[in-house]
């Protein structure tokens, strides 16, 4: 069975981006592509077990397991070696990529307090949206209890649009509360 948001998508949105915007064949209308998450840790130079913490919030937030993103190179004003691992990184492609949009969108971003929108502006120029998440608390996955510490995040959303306008409305039709002003 595939994702209610994946079939919204095919039924709803699509046959309106296609009238929208002029498009000839359905192929040419803008979807979404992959949601690549990246949590930069560079506490875990001073705590090892940091990195296994954000490791499980991450594998149980997006349902597979993170890469370790380690340095390319060494950086003496913050005390990192070639090798060291300082992040972590998760893609989600297919299905997957849309139940997580759909928990993000319905679910987590509402948990959000005094939420009154993500920004409209914070797309590359290509269609491609990227959003900061300042702590994992709003996932509901996660319990409050078994957290170690609080960490941000930085979800991209990769579109097939060719411009931003077109990469806006296709997250707008899926359902992305981007605030008013």
């Amino acid at each position: 069975m595939s994702p209610r948001l994946k079939d919204y998508y095919r039924q709803e949105v699509l046959p309106g981006l296609v009238k929208e915007f002029g498009y000839q064949s359905p192929m040419q209308a803008p979807r979404l592509e992959k949601i690549v998450i990246n949590i930069g840790m560079g506490e875990a130079l001073q705590n090892p077990r940091a990195m296994e913490a954000a490791t499980g919030d991450i594998a149980t937030i997006t349902g597979q397991k993170p890469v370790t993103r380690r340095a390319k190179r060494s950086i003496a004003n913050f005390k990192i070696r070639e090798g060291n691992p300082i992040g972590l990184t998760v893609t989600m492609r297919g299905d997957r990529m849309w139940e997580f949009y759909d928990r993000l969108v319905n679910a987590a971003l509402p948990r959000i307090r005094d939420f009154h929108g993500v920004a409209g502006e914070a797309f590359d120029g290509r269609g491609n949206y990227s959003l900061g998440l300042a702590e994992q608390l709003i996932f509901p996955e996660i319990d409050y209890d078994k957290i170690d510490r609080i960490r941000g995040m930085q979800i991209v959303i990769v579109t097939t649009a060719r411009n931003d306008e077109e990469g806006k409305r296709l997250l707008q039709l899926l359902g992305m509360p981007f605030s008013k002003n």
